[in-house]
């Protein structure tokens, strides 16, 4: 690693010293002029942000522009980039924002995606199987997209991205205790509305 970037990593002991991890440090040596470590970075984060828009918009054409624009500007925001968290939560914080503001500007609607656009049925299972799992798939897509944003995005954090409270918390710029509380929430309402969906289904 170049000498100056050096500086810029925290020290052990130092508050921030949790937060470096290689992901870091690859941000850094891009910021000190090595243009190539951004490269490993959108090959690694390039297929979770499709995911994590798709589950904004429901639509994969959309998730696929909306993760080449969330990578775009972490490459020209590089110089913003601070190690005082992980880099994930740093990229993931604009993604939640790029996102929202793409379907509350009304760019992109948040859609469930249809039936029409499922997997075709593997091998030997049956018809009423797989509309039956279709169906599933569809009301637990649903369910999602009409929770609250905010639970919607701890729950697609914590789900999709595997982060920790803390990191969710900071991703989020809210208390450690208020992401447990979203969670919960968003946990109940998807129990309570799959259940009822899932029992709807059985009757067709």
């Amino acid at each position: 690693m170049p000498a100056a970037t050096d500086a810029l990593l925290p020290t052990e002991g130092d508050a921030a010293g949790l937060a470096v991890d290689s992901d870091a440090e690859l941000m850094l040596r891009f910021q000190a002029g090595d243009r190539a470590c951004f490269d490993p970075l959108f090959e690694k984060y390039k297929g979770p942000l499709v995911h994590f828009a798709y589950r904004f918009t429901g639509r994969r054409d959309v998730a696929e522009e909306l993760a080449q624009d969330i990578l775009v500007k972490c490459y020209m925001g590089a110089a913003s980039y601070q190690p005082t968290a992980k880099f994930s939560t740093w990229l993931f914080r604009i993604a939640r924002n790029h996102c929202l503001n793409s379907v509350r500007r009304g760019e992109h609607r948040q859609v469930a995606r249809p039936l029409s656009d499922a997997a075709e049925p593997a091998g030997g299972e049956s018809p009423e199987a797989t509309l039956e799992g279709r169906a599933v798939q569809q009301a637990a897509l649903e369910a999602v997209a009409a929770l609250p944003e905010a639970q919607r995005t701890a729950l697609l954090l914590s789900r999709t991205q595997s982060m920790s409270y803390e990191e969710i918390a900071s991703t989020m710029g809210t208390s450690v205790s208020a992401v447990k509380s979203l969670l919960n929430r968003a946990k109940c309402a998807l129990k309570d509305r799959l259940a009822a969906l899932v029992e709807n289904v059985h009757e067709m």
